[in-house]
């Protein structure tokens, strides 16, 4: 089984008596995408730059590819990729000048038709950086921390300023890029980008890393209470519902029953409609917490637990 790709422990970070990362403890395992999500100032990025080389650590340990990243030599460099949230390519230059430019610092960069193809510049592989929309400029930046081929790439918010298109076609990039066995390490303030790109997410607050799970399992969801919501109109308006699992929270016209058994729920409700007449029963649907929802609860009893321990 090979070695972590990233591995922290006890992982700190001091200013003065601010203490900007608190004994975070991770592994990221080799091929895994992992999401690192957090309100502005939880200590998500002071994280990364430890990870990445560029801020040192107060205390704890870090191995990022097998080395201390404090310690980390041109060889190890060149087999990391930065996505950062700028990078500030150069405006005078063409999209296709600078991929080649950077392609020049790596042992093994990737083919730059490839990598043009990859984050969809196309068709402005000959325009002037200066001359592209902000979600471009963010496509080059995608670009430039491909182009080295790395075993590991941070990707720091990769689609801000991207369209619906635009970001689903990077989500893409990341999937073609992690299919050969390299590992991501990203942070965003999409949670929809997290749920599709992620194999696991990690939730930062204060500095603190409060929960770790699969996007499906973390804060519980998997297990929460879901709800069974249907429209009761016409015979289903007048019927008495039938025996189900669950508590029905309203309704009618709009039915909702919170339960945890929905599949139960489901058949039940399909049943009686049946014996009703009905064959579809209008705007039937099954919702649990999305990880939006979990990832704002969260952070609000983590906040909630602060508030108290400073009031006692």
């Amino acid at each position: 089984m090979p070695d972590p790709a990233i591995e922290i422990r006890g992982l700190r970070k001091r200013y003065g008596t601010f203490e900007a990362v608190s004994g975070v403890d991770l592994t990221i395992p080799t091929g895994e995408v992992f999401a690192l999500l957090g309100p502005n100032g939880a200590g998500k990025t002071t994280t990364v730059e430890i990870l990445e080389g560029y801020r040192d650590r107060s205390a704890g340990e870090a191995r990022v590819l097998g080395v201390d990243p404090a310690r980390g030599d041109a060889a190890w460099k060149s087999r990391i990729g930065i996505v950062l949230q700028s990078t500030g390519v150069f405006d005078a230059l063409t999209v296709e000048e600078v991929i080649a430019h950077f392609a020049s610092f790596y042992p093994r960069p990737l083919p730059l038709e490839r990598v043009i193809t990859m984050a969809g510049l196309e068709e402005k592989r000959q325009a002037r950086c200066k001359s592209l929309s902000g979600g471009q400029k963010r496509r080059v930046d995608l670009a430039l921390g491909l182009v080295g081929d790395p075993e590991l790439i941070f990707l720091d918010e990769p689609t801000t300023g991207f369209d619906p298109a635009a970001r689903r076609q990077a989500w893409e990039v990341v999937r073609e890029f992690t299919r050969t066995g390299k590992t991501v390490l990203l942070t965003t303030h999409y949670m929809d980008e997290a749920e599709h790109l992620a194999d696991r997410v990690g939730v930062i607050v204060a500095g603190q890393l409060i929960e770790v799970g699969t996007p499906r399992e973390i804060g519980g969801r998997a297990a929460a209470v879901a709800h069974v919501r249907f429209r009761a109109e016409g015979t289903l308006a007048t019927a008495p519902l039938p025996a189900m699992p669950g508590r029905v929270e309203s309704g009618p016209p709009i039915v909702a029953v919170a339960t945890g058994e929905p599949t139960a729920t489901v058949s039940a409700l399909i049943a009686w409609a049946a014996s009703l007449g009905v064959s579809e029963i209008p705007e039937l649907s099954v919702t649990r917490p999305s990880l939006e929802d979990v990832y704002l609860r969260l952070i609000e009893e983590h906040s909630d637990a602060a508030t108290r321990e400073g009031a006692a």
